[in-house]
């Protein structure tokens, strides 16, 4: 076992990935490539750089990577935003899903 696969942030945020996956499938063909694709890295991103921290020797290595995915969150709700004033979530849904991902709960 991995020392990332005993983090709960790491399983949170795999869990960030399936959600935000299933929402994006809800978007217009013309978004999927550009605002589907920019969500889904996005969200991908923050699991797979806690991972990669978690396999540096140094603490200064290990933040590089832990800040890397912080800022992926930032873009995930970024995006959120972008679905919302797109029309692919409404207010009530987006309040739930910018509240659940700082929380780094399910979308």
């Amino acid at each position: 076992m991995f020392k990332f696969e005993r983090l709960e942030v790491w399983k949170k945020a795999v869990d960030l990935y399936e959600k935000v996956s299933l929402l994006s499938r809800n978007l217009a063909q013309s978004d999927q490539y550009s605002l589907g694709e920019q969500i889904r890295r996005a969200s991908l991103s923050v699991s797979t750089n806690i991972a990669e921290g978690t396999g540096r020797e140094g603490k200064k290595e290990s933040k590089y990577f832990y800040n890397v995915s912080k800022g992926s969150v930032y873009e995930v709700v970024s995006l959120l935003f972008v679905m919302r004033s797109q029309g692919y979530i409404n207010e009530a849904n987006h309040r739930r899903c910018i509240t659940n991902v700082t929380r780094s709960q399910e979308c």
